[in-house]
């Protein structure tokens, strides 16, 4: 590939996050900034403070409902692939399939491209568009689930186990952990799409994200409050609570409750034992290593860096591949309950 300057010249790993020297913005910074770039509105990529915030519409909802309205000083919506340009360079966004509003930025400057993913999956979501590939010279990409370990089964089997058990354990009520943002609203559509026409049972902390995903057109109906449910109602139920709810007094007023979670991480059974999961659920919203690998073959960039994740199986892969490859090993990212 012939180009005229190398790609750190045009975005650069900082303490504040990964920068983009001649734009002046950063993408995805872990402390507050002048201008910043907001992949996706999870707190470990979308933190309040900045002077001005470029995301999605979505994602600025989601910022305010987290944060307030004053999360940052001003905000400018983008649609997908429509450009911002500031000093010569060029930013747009791109669907990455990860949760609502979430996107890829295009960064473009002097016949250079370099796209960093942010979070994304390639499996079909009934809550988000999805992932678009863009031809790129350099991916800079997450790499969560960079391990061969990691391959996630299809979603939907994972929700037909779900139900399948309310069938065998009728007089148990199942609690599933699911992430509050994401997670939450794509196993309750899953369920949906499944067959399910029970009221599902929520959490109070999913209240305003689940408000906010139907006021974007995402079909939940009908939620029910799982706080003063009657018992008699909630055997052979299904709840949805945040995954830290399952260890409370709250989730044990439920009647012989099943607790299941929804993870990516639920294919360690280690990590499911040590939560006392009886009802591990391999859902993510994070790409597993075959659509990693994938992805990046699809793409066929010059070059490949990691931002975060299990980086040297990838960038070894990469390496084995032809692929020039860095870990760029940025903090404050953290995915633990996916």
């Amino acid at each position: 590939m012939d180009r005229v300057i190398k790609p750190n010249a045009l975005l650069c790993p900082r303490p504040a996050g990964l920068y983009c020297p001649p734009g002046d913005f950063y993408i995805d910074p872990v402390r507050p900034v002048d201008r910043a770039v907001i992949t996706h509105g999870h707190a470990d990529h979308a933190r309040a403070g900045h002077g001005l915030v470029m995301a999605t519409r979505e994602t600025l909802a989601i910022m305010e409902v987290r944060y307030g309205q004053g999360f940052a000083g001003q905000t400018r919506a983008l649609s997908y692939g429509e450009p911002a340009v500031r000093d010569g360079v060029e930013l747009c966004l791109a669907p990455a399939g990860h949760i609502l509003g979430s996107a890829q930025a295009v960064v473009c400057w002097k016949g250079l491209t370099m796209v960093v993913s942010g979070d994304y999956k390639r499996r079909r979501d009934p809550t988000c568009p999805p992932f678009e590939p863009v031809a790129c010279d350099v991916f800079i990409t997450e790499a969560t689930f960079g391990l061969p370990v990691f391959r996630h089964p299809p979603a939907a089997e994972e929700i037909e186990k779900l139900i399948h058990s309310t069938v065998q354990f009728p007089e148990r009520c199942h609690v599933v952990g699911a992430y509050a943002l994401g997670k939450a609203q794509r196993v309750i559509c899953l369920l949906r799409e499944a067959g399910w026409d029970r009221p599902i049972f929520v959490h109070g902390a999913l209240d305003r994200l689940n408000d906010l995903y139907e006021v974007s057109g995402v079909d939940l109906s009908p939620l029910r409050a799982a706080t003063g449910a009657d018992r008699t109602e909630l055997a052979g139920a299904i709840v949805v609570a945040p995954p830290s709810a399952l260890a409370t007094p709250w989730a044990r007023r439920f009647p012989d409750t099943i607790d299941a979670f929804a993870s990516g991480w639920m294919r360690i059974r280690a990590r499911a034992r040590q939560r006392g999961v009886e009802a591990p659920l391999i859902i993510s919203d994070h790409a597993d290593w075959d659509e990693l690998t994938r992805t990046i073959e699809e793409l066929n960039p010059a070059e490949v860096w990691i931002t975060h994740g299990r980086e040297e199986a990838l960038a070894r892969w990469c390496d084995l591949a032809g692929i020039r490859s860095s870990a760029l090993a940025l903090v404050g990212y953290e995915d633990e309950e996916d």
